[in-house]
C-alpha cells in the first residue's frame, strides 16, 4: 500500500513539474519582460484539485484513458472556456490552418463557431460545396451523419466534416423560419479559393468580390483592378467592393485592401495586455482608382478582416457601407507553436476602427440598410404577341442568330445583377453618385 502510495505521489509531483513547465515556458516565449507575471503566486489549492481529479479519473474511470488524452483535453478545456476563438490545436489541425490562409485546403467550404453547444455557420465560401448546397449564414448545425453535434468540440465537429475528396456527408440544419431541420447531403472537395473576382458591371463601372483574406489577397486585389481599369480604356467612375459572406482571415490582407484605396490614415489598430499585441497601421499615400466613388456590401456574414475593411473606408469616408449589420468579431488570435508540433490559437488583443469603434460584438452598422430580398420579374402574360420570327417557314436573318445569342446573354447578365438587390441598388447608388459629381 505504501509503495502503491508513493508511486501516485511521485506521479502527482512530475505531472505538476510538467504542468508548471509548460506553463512557464508559454509565457516566458511570450514576453519574458513581464514582471507581474512572475510575481504572481501560483494557485496551489486549485491546481492540487486538478491534480485529485486525474488521479481520480485515472483510477476510477469505467475504462482505461491515457495521460497524453486527458492533458489534451484539459488544455483544450482550458482555452475553450475563454472565447469562442481560442483553442488547442494538434499537429494536424495546426497544419489545416496553414494550409486554409493559402489557400488551398480539403473538405465543405464554411467557416463555423460554436453557439451554445452546435456548430453556427459564420458564411460559407464561394463556389464550394457548403455555398452550393445552399448553407446560409446563421444556419445552427446540429448532426453530422447520424452523430449529434451537442458535446462536440469545435475542433473535433471540423475534423468530422472534412474528409476525402469524393465522400459525402449529410449534415442536420435548423435555420431560422424554417419548419423543421434540413438534411443537406454535400460531397467533400478539395476547396481552392480565388479570394478575389472581378468584372465591370457596364461601362466604367467594376466589380470586385473577396470571399476570403489569405496572404496574397492585396496582389490580387491590385492585378484585378489594373485589368478592369484596361478593359475599361481607362480609369473607373465607380467601384463595388462586395464582402458580403467573408469570414475574415489573414489581418495583413485586410491591411492591404483597405490601404489600396486610402491615401493616408488610420486603417486599424489593436489593444491587448502584452507590449507586441499593440499595433497601428497607416495608409501609404496611393489609391488605385484615384478617389472614385466606392459601395461596400456588408452583411451579418461579413466578420473579422471583412469588417476591419469596412470600418476603416467608413470612418475615412472613402465609402458608403450597404448592407445588414456585420458580424461583429473584433478579436485578434495569435498562433503560438509549441514544441511538440501543436499550437495555441489564443485573443491577445481586439481591434479598432480608425474612430476608436470596437467590433467585437457589435459589429459594422451600414450607411444604408438593406433587407436581405431577392428580386425576382413578374411572370409574362399567358398570351404574347405573334410576331414574324412565330411563323412556320419564316424567313431567316443573315446573322440574327448570332446577334440574338449575344442579346440573350447579356439579357441573362442584366437579370442576374437586377436580382441581387443590394448589388443592383449598389451600382444604382454610383450612378447617383457620378450624375451628382458633375
Amino acid at each position: 500500500m505504501l509503495k502503491k502510495k508513493s508511486l501516485f505521489i511521485l506521479s502527482l509531483g512530475i505531472m505538476l513539474g510538467v504542468f508548471m513547465g509548460i506553463c512557464g515556458s508559454v509565457v516566458a516565449e511570450k514576453d519574458k519582460s513581464d514582471v507581474a507575471l512572475e510575481n504572481e503566486a501560483l494557485p496551489f489549492e486549485d491546481l492540487r484539485t486538478f491534480t485529485e481529479i486525474f488521479g481520480r479519473i485515472k483510477r476510477d474511470y469505467v475504462e482505461p484513458v491515457s495521460d497524453k488524452k486527458l492533458l489534451e483535453d484539459a488544455i483544450r478545456g482550458m482555452l475553450s472556456g475563454l472565447d469562442p476563438h481560442s483553442a488547442y490545436l494538434i499537429s494536424e489541425e495546426y497544419q489545416e490552418l496553414k494550409e486554409g490562409t493559402t489557400g488551398q485546403f480539403g473538405g465543405l467550404g464554411i467557416e463555423v463557431t460554436m453557439e451554445n453547444g452546435f456548430i453556427k455557420v459564420v458564411s460559407p465560401i464561394d463556389d464550394t460545396p457548403a455555398q452550393k448546397a445552399g448553407i446560409k449564414t446563421g444556419d445552427l448545425i446540429v448532426r453530422l451523419d447520424d452523430e449529434p453535434v451537442k458535446g462536440m468540440s469545435l475542433a473535433d465537429a471540423v475534423k468530422k466534416m472534412r474528409g476525402e475528396p469524393g465522400s459525402k456527408i449529410q449534415l442536420t440544419v435548423v435555420r431560422e423560419g424554417a419548419e423543421a431541420p434540413l438534411k443537406l447531403t454535400l460531397v467533400r472537395a478539395v476547396i481552392k479559393v480565388q479570394s478575389v473576382k472581378s468584372r465591370l458591371l457596364e461601362k466604367n463601372y467594376g466589380y470586385l468580390r473577396i470571399s476570403s483574406f489569405q496572404s496574397g489577397t492585396g496582389e490580387s486585389l491590385k492585378e484585378a483592378l489594373s485589368n478592369m481599369k484596361k478593359e475599361n480604356g481607362g480609369n473607373l467612375k465607380g467601384l463595388v467592393l462586395d464582402l458580403r459572406n467573408n469570414p475574415g482571415g489573414v489581418l495583413n490582407a485586410a491591411v492591404d485592401v483597405s490601404d489600396a484605396f486610402l491615401k493616408s490614415g488610420l486603417i486599424v489598430y489593436t489593444e491587448g495586455r502584452i507590449e507586441n499585441s499593440e499595433m497601428r497601421f497607416n495608409a501609404a499615400p496611393d489609391d488605385l482608382i484615384d478617389g472614385a466613388p466606392m459601395v461596400v456590401l456588408i452583411n451579418a456574414g461579413s466578420a473579422s478582416a471583412s469588417e476591419i475593411v469596412a470600418g476603416a473606408l467608413q470612418d475615412q469616408k472613402r465609402a458608403v457601407i450597404m448592407g445588414e449589420k456585420s458580424f461583429g468579431k473584433g478579436s485578434v488570435q495569435t498562433i503560438l507553436p509549441t514544441s511538440n508540433g501543436a499550437a495555441v490559437k489564443l485573443t491577445t488583443a481586439r481591434y479598432y476602427t480608425p474612430s476608436g469603434r470596437s467590433i467585437q460584438a457589435e459589429g459594422i452598422e451600414p450607411d444604408i440598410a438593406l433587407a436581405n430580398v431577392k428580386l425576382e420579374s413578374l411572370d409574362k402574360s399567358e398570351f404574347d404577341p405573334v410576331k414574324e420570327a412565330d411563323l412556320s417557314h419564316h424567313l431567316q436573318n443573315g446573322k440574327a442568330k448570332e446577334l440574338a445569342k449575344e442579346a440573350e446573354a447579356e439579357k441573362a447578365k442584366e437579370a442576374g445583377e437586377y436580382k441581387d438587390y443590394p448589388l443592383y441598388q449598389a451600382l444604382t447608388l454610383l450612378k447617383g453618385i457620378d450624375i451628382v459629381n458633375k
